[in-house]
């Protein structure tokens, strides 16, 4: 057979290959952009003035290089792997991490500060960054990218990446359920939950308008059961199980987030909004931790696992764990790595998915 009858069969097989490259390649997004607090805190509060800060050992010692970056974990968080299911960098930076620039965060940027939530009181507990002001950064971080990569590009960036929006854990156990409390006295546990769901509705509708369209809206994890919380229950005479109503409250919360995300859905055109709720998975892993391979779940690796975090859980504690594999938390508010790939890949298998 002469070479020149082989043509028109490579030209087949290119048009076949373009045809395919829309359907595997034209819903993956270009970037990863992070609000929240520090379930996805890459390390921003390492650049302001806080007490609430994880740049130290043993933070970090399963993390690339060993280096504690700031994140509250031993290793990666859920951004991260995130990051990495849709093929972009096993990682997010920080977007005040004086490492990074514009370059970076072109493809991936976290501007979440580790103890602040949708209320603004709640970010003047442990004088953190509060949402508005992650939401100023992010403008600051278009203008960076219009100017980078050009107008039409950032545009694309913009419209096309995956925004993930994880917080409200500290709104109720920094800030409501605190003894020092002001909301409390303001409101009822239901008219807070209210309150909280009417900013979470306006934040979205804020970075929708500023061009947001995929977005990710997680929901609260079985926060009675974190560590810290079981050591309260039973300070409190209440035994060393979760605290119940912690849970009930977190639950009610998911609840009325999942009509939230179905009426931005509606009412905002062009909009994509899910939910990523992770609580029945995590409440598995506290109440049966063999079966994904884990040893203990009532107890943090750091320390005694009992009440450490930040500062409190430093290299020189000698009771902190060898093995965090083992360890469902890491520290006394913050799972393990281990399990954060464990609730990514739920996460990416049955909602995330839809934007592959």
């Amino acid at each position: 057979m002469e070479p020149y009858n082989f043509i028109p069969l490579l030209i087949l097989i290119l048009v076949q290959f373009l045809l395919l490259i829309p359907s595997t390649l034209g819903g993956k997004v270009p970037a990863i952009i992070v609000f929240g607090d520090s379930s996805v805190d890459a390390g921003n509060n390492n650049q302001i003035s806080t007490v609430l800060k994880s740049n130290f050992e043993p933070y970090g010692r399963d993390f690339f290089n060993k280096r504690p970056t700031g994140r509250f974990c031993n290793g990666r968080i859920p951004p991260d792997f995130i990051s990495e299911a849709f093929g972009l960098r096993p990682f997010v930076p920080a977007y005040l991490d004086p490492m990074y620039n514009i370059s970076d965060f072109a493809v991936g940027v976290c501007f979440a500060s580790a103890g602040t939530g949708y209320d603004n009181a709640t970010s003047e507990v442990l004088n953190v960054m509060p949402l508005w002001k992650e939401t100023e950064n992010y403008k600051e971080y278009q203008k960076k990218l219009e100017a980078y990569a050009g107008s039409k590009k950032a545009k694309y960036i913009i419209e096309e990446a995956l925004y993930l929006v994880s917080m409200g854990t500290n709104d109720y156990l920094e800030n409501y359920y605190s003894m020092a409390s002001k909301r409390a006295s303001q409101y009822t546990i239901e008219q807070f939950r209210g309150f909280l769901i009417e900013l979470a509705e306006n934040f979205i509708k804020q970075i929708y308008h500023l061009g947001a369209r995929k977005i990710s809206l997680t929901g609260l994890p079985p926060m009675g059961c974190l560590p810290l919380e079981r050591a309260s229950n039973y300070i409190r005479g209440n035994g060393d199980g979760c605290n119940e109503k912690y849970n009930d409250c977190a639950m009610h919360f998911n609840g009325m987030l999942i009509g939230l995300v179905k009426k931005l859905n509606e009412d905002l055109p062009g909009i994509r909004v899910v939910f990523s709720n992770a609580y029945d998975l995590l409440l598995q892993m506290i109440k049966n931790p063999s079966s994904f391979g884990f040893e203990e779940a009532a107890l943090a690796c750091c320390g005694t696992g009992l009440f450490e975090m930040s500062y409190l859980c430093d290299k020189l504690n000698p009771f902190t764990c060898t093995d965090a594999n083992k360890y469902v938390f890491w520290d006394s508010f913050h799972v393990t790595q281990k399990t954060n790939l464990i609730i990514t890949n739920f996460l990416m298998k049955n909602v995330l998915n839809e934007f592959l």
